[in-house]
Order: structure tokens, then C-alpha cells, then sequence
């Protein structure tokens, strides 16, 4: 005999009133569990799955799992956490985020102080491809910088840093180093100290070779969470916060290492040049694209040189391809 579709309803509803029962005791397990064990403050290291390794306050990695109404925590969150009787832990709640970075709506890592976006001599340096990544950090309030890398294969640095003096005008930090030539990464580890950092760039600029100058045990300490974690070889390409010798944490994750825009909006784009942001809402029409609209602030302050006209036409290509 077939059911009808209010019978198979009402089973599936029972089905789930039954599961749902049975999370409510598991978590009223779970809390007696951890009843006498203290709450801790505590790092996420990397995520693989439903796992968790969480740093506490004292260094120790502990592997942990979150409750079920937690959501979904990465690589640089704050938690609170207990620990279990078997030395690992259950993560009670998720301090909030003063950003997040995500990747075709995945996320990806929270609470950033700084992204640096690594570009090289050779492969030479895009106008289009840095201003890309720029929108992309300033519509996720990432504050971002830049580095420019191999500079020892440059026989005209006068040149490269006035091309430069666009982004540093109009407030981007720009470093020049050459990882190879151990020129200025000295002072470049110095700007590490004390902050969350992550680094971008295309394929080809440096940004293993930097990451090994940094931590030049990098190795073992994959091989550290890869045993505490027991992700195996999947920590290689999960994200991870690593501590930096010298100072400073970085969360390394190859697969956001290049990214591109993620189905921003034209408005989206528009935003994502802060210098532009004066001029917004100052054109004679209300809904003014800034592209062939008469009287309009944007155009007339790149005719005036004070939006750079190299600019102005990364944001006439990106708008014309969303």
C-alpha cells in the first residue's frame, strides 16, 4: 500500500522530532560532561571537517569539537572552550569577528589585521590584477598592503616606485623586497609583529619563498599539527594560523592565495575604490554609472588628475565584465 504525501509528511516530521530529541540529550550529556571543566579562551588553528584544533592561552594545541548551534568557525576565530576528561574539547561559543575573508562565498578566515597583497618584478605587475584584489579586500573591510617582491631583477627601481606612488597616494603601504637578495626583509618582519596577516598573489611572485623566510621551520611545524590535528596530509592544504618567529601570526591557505572577484556587484566595485568614495552621490543623475553620463564628479575628477586615470579604467573593465 503507498502512502500519501501527508503520510510520508508526517513520518518524516516524526523522523526529525526524534533526531532533534536525541541532539537535545546528547548536548545535555555533553554539558554534564564538561559541568566542572573551566571555560578557556583559545586560537582556531585550522578546521578539517567537524574538528577543530584550538590553541589555548598557555600554547597547548588541543583538538576539539563544537557544539551544534556554533557555527561554522575557521582559522583565526577566538572561542571559548572546556577541555574533556580525554584531553580534547568542546567549543562552547564563538567570540565575535571583526572580519572574515571568503572565497565564492566560502569562508575562509576571520579576524585579519592585515592582508598583503605580493607582486613581483618578474612576472611583472598588472595595474588591472593589483586593483582586482584591492576591491576585493575593500568590500570585505580587509585592510590590505602591498609588497612588491624580486626587486633585484629591476634595473629601473625609480620607475617601479613611481609607479607605485598611484596606490601609496591614495593610502596603500607599499614594501619593496627581494626575498632572494635579503633586502629589506628585516624591516619587513618588524611590520609583522602582533597582528594576523595574510598574503596574496598570483602564481609565481614569491609568496612560498617569503612564507619560508619567515618560518624557516615550517616543516616541522606542519608536521606538529598534522600529528596534534591528525589531519595527516590534509593540513598542507587546509588554512592554518602559524605563529612567526619573529612576530606575528600568518594564516597560510593555498587554495585563497589567488582569488579573483566573487560576483560583486557594479555597486560593489564602485566601493571597492576608496578614492572614489568622495565623489559618490555628487553626479547630476542619481543613478550615474560613471562610465558616459553627462556631469559626472567621478569622470570630471579624473580629468582634474585627481582619480588616476589607470584607475578609473580598471573600473570601466570591471564593470563592463560583471
Amino acid at each position: 500500500m503507498s502512502l500519501t504525501r501527508r503520510q510520508k509528511w508526517r513520518i518524516e516530521k516524526i523522523q526529525a522530532e526524534r533526531i532533534a530529541r536525541a541532539n537535545r540529550v546528547a548536548d545535555s550529556s555533553q554539558d554534564l560532561e564538561n559541568s566542572n571543566a573551566e571555560a578557556q579562551t583559545g586560537l582556531v588553528i585550522t578546521r578539517y571537517g567537524q574538528r577543530l584544533l584550538v590553541e589555548s592561552e598557555s600554547g597547548e594545541l588541543v583538538q576539539c569539537t563544537a557544539r551544534r548551534n556554533i557555527d561554522l568557525s575557521v582559522a583565526g576565530d577566538q572561542v571559548i572552550f572546556q577541555m574533556n576528561d580525554d584531553s580534547t574539547g568542546i567549543v562552547t561559543a564563538l567570540l565575535e569577528r571583526d572580519n572574515t575573508l571568503k572565497r565564492a562565498n566560502k569562508l575562509i578566515a576571520a579576524n585579519i589585521d592585515e592582508l598583503w597583497l605580493v607582486v613581483a618584478i618578474e612576472p611583472h605587475y598588472q595595474f588591472d590584477l593589483i586593483d582586482r584584489y584591492l576591491v576585493v579586500a575593500e568590500n570585505g573591510n580587509l585592510p590590505i598592503k602591498i609588497v612588491v617582491n624580486k626587486i633585484e631583477l629591476s634595473d629601473n627601481m625609480e620607475q617601479v616606485k613611481t609607479d607605485f606612488a598611484m596606490y601609496e597616494s591614495i593610502g596603500y603601504k607599499v614594501s619593496y623586497l627581494s626575498v632572494k637578495e635579503q633586502i629589506n626583509t628585516a624591516k619587513f618582519k618588524q611590520e609583522l609583529n602582533d597582528k594576523i596577516h595574510i598574503f596574496l598573489g598570483q602564481s609565481g611572485v614569491g609568496k612560498s619563498s617569503l612564507i619560508n623566510e619567515l618560518m624557516p621551520d615550517l616543516n616541522l611545524r606542519v608536521n606538529e599539527i598534522s600529528s596534534k590535528s591528525k589531519l595527516g596530509k590534509h593540513t598542507t592544504t587546509n588554512t592554518t594560523l602559524y605563529h612567526i618567529p619573529s612576530g606575528g601570526d600568518l594564516i597560510d591557505s593555498p587554495g585563497v592565495r589567488e582569488f579573483h572577484l566573487d560576483n560583486l556587484t557594479n555597486k560593489e566595485i564602485l566601493s571597492g575604490f576608496k578614492e572614489f568614495k568622495p565623489f559618490i552621490g555628487e553626479c547630476k543623475f542619481r543613478n550615474c554609472a560613471h562610465i558616459n553620463e553627462p556631469k559626472c564628479a567621478i569622470k570630471n575628477a579624473v580629468e582634474s588628475g585627481v582619480i588616476h586615470q589607470k584607475r578609473y579604467e580598471t573600473y570601466l573593465s570591471l564593470v563592463k565584465i560583471t
